[in-house]
Parts: structure tokens; C-alpha cells; sequence
């Protein structure tokens, strides 16, 4: 064989080796990208629940810890317009949840035992519930028979999901009181939850120092006080 006809054969064998490596490569891409929805798919049914016509969040870029949470508004279970806006120097546990999500359900008492424990502090818990517009009127009687009395918020459009990029409910979310972002959970929470009791003392942390600092200083300055009116 000449070396023209040799190079020409060559070329052919890279050819075809290409030829026969790229569908092997494109089914493995595939089935990458199939592993990875899967793995999201799986994640949502093990921790919380997912709505049908919830908005696809599975392709976005997660809210990010560190940063501004989105501006969001809903309205009240009475139908009164409320924001995260107008709870600007608070800290909030935003909640998203559903009357048809078990998790949602057996995680109640304990939002509600973290607002009592944190709320002088600065802590707000506010639960939005997801459920359809006709259910208006039995979201808070729900919520109060499970021991939930923080506020509760409704968006029946399920805008709080897209708007977080929730795969699921329930699904948690720490704002500091500047409105950034601490904190993010899917699934049930726990009152006594490690990363959130840590989130919680970060952004709890200032008041709740200068709170115990002003009740030692007070309970220092009644115990060098007369006990009686006047001078002796």
C-alpha cells in the first residue's frame, strides 16, 4: 500500500473510531443529566412533598447563603397584603408548607417552639402556605390545632417557591435582620437542629448578648439598692 493510500486508511481508522466513540459518549451525558434530575426527583420525596404545578426550580442556581434573600410578598390568611419588607430588623424563619404535607404537618410544633424560645430575641417565624385558594379559610384553624400560633401567610400561585427555588415542601429559610440569607433547609425542621440553632445564635447573636448583658447589669444594680424609701 502506498503511503498516500496508508495516510488516507489512517485518517478513515481515526474517523471511524471517532465515529464510534461519540453515541457512546452521548448516552453517558445523558444518562448524567437523568442521574441528576433523578437525584432531585428523590431528594423531594425523601424529605417533604412536591405540588404538580409547581414551577421547575430543578435547572436554577439555589438562593444563595451570604446573600440578599429575594424580595417577596404574599398575603395574610385574612387576606391582608404582607411582605418580607415590612419585617425588615426582624429575624424570620420563612416557612413554606401545605395542609396535604405530612412533614409540613409533624413539623409544626416545633416552628412554634422556636418562635416562644427566640422571639424576644427578634425571632419571627411565618409559615406560607401553598394550599389552593378555596382553602383559604381552614388554613389557620389547621395550623392552630397542630400548636402552630406564629404568622401564618397563604399563596395559593405557589409564587414562594419559584421565588426560593424550592423543590419541595417543607422547606425552610433564615433571613437576618439586614435580609440576607442564613439558612436553608428542605425538609422537616427540628427545634433543636444543630446547623439552624447555630444560624439562629449568628444572627440572634447581638441582641440576645446585649439582652443578658442589660438584665445581669439590672439585676446587679436592685441588689445594691436600700430596701428602704429614703436615706438613712
Amino acid at each position: 500500500m502506498s503511503a498516500a493510500h496508508r495516510g488516507t486508511a489512517d485518517a478513515g481508522a481515526v474517523d471511524a473510531g471517532t465515529a464510534a466513540l461519540t453515541p457512546a459518549r452521548r448516552p453517558r451525558m445523558r444518562r448524567t443529566r437523568f442521574a441528576g434530575v433523578a437525584l432531585v426527583v428523590l431528594a423531594a420525596a425523601l424529605h417533604g412533598c412536591t405540588r404538580g404545578d409547581r414551577a421547575d426550580a430543578s435547572s436554577a442556581t439555589p438562593v444563595a447563603i451570604g446573600a440578599p434573600a429575594p424580595a417577596y410578598a404574599a398575603t395574610t390568611v385574612a387576606g391582608a397584603p404582607a411582605a418580607l419588607a415590612d419585617l425588615r430588623g426582624r429575624v424570620v424563619l420563612l416557612n413554606i408548607w401545605a395542609t396535604w404535607c405530612k412533614p409540613c404537618r409533624q413539623e409544626m410544633p416545633a416552628l412554634d417552639t422556636l418562635e416562644r424560645r427566640h422571639a424576644a430575641a427578634g425571632l419571627t417565624v411565618v409559615g406560607v402556605s401553598i394550599d389552593e385558594p378555596g382553602e383559604r379559610d381552614r388554613i389557620a384553624p389547621f395550623a392552630q390545632e397542630l400548636g402552630a400560633s406564629y404568622t401564618l401567610w397563604h399563596d395559593p400561585d405557589d409564587r414562594v417557591s419559584s421565588t426560593f427555588l424550592a423543590i419541595g415542601v417543607p422547606a425552610s429559610y433564615l433571613i437576618d435582620r439586614d435580609g440576607t440569607l442564613r439558612w436553608r433547609h428542605v425538609g422537616p425542621v427540628t427545634a433543636d437542629d444543630p446547623a439552624l440553632t447555630a444560624a439562629l445564635r449568628e444572627a440572634l447573636g447581638a441582641t440576645t448578648t446585649t439582652t443578658a448583658t442589660t438584665t445581669a447589669a439590672e439585676t446587679a444594680a436592685d441588689g445594691a439598692r436600700p430596701s428602704g424609701g429614703g436615706a438613712p
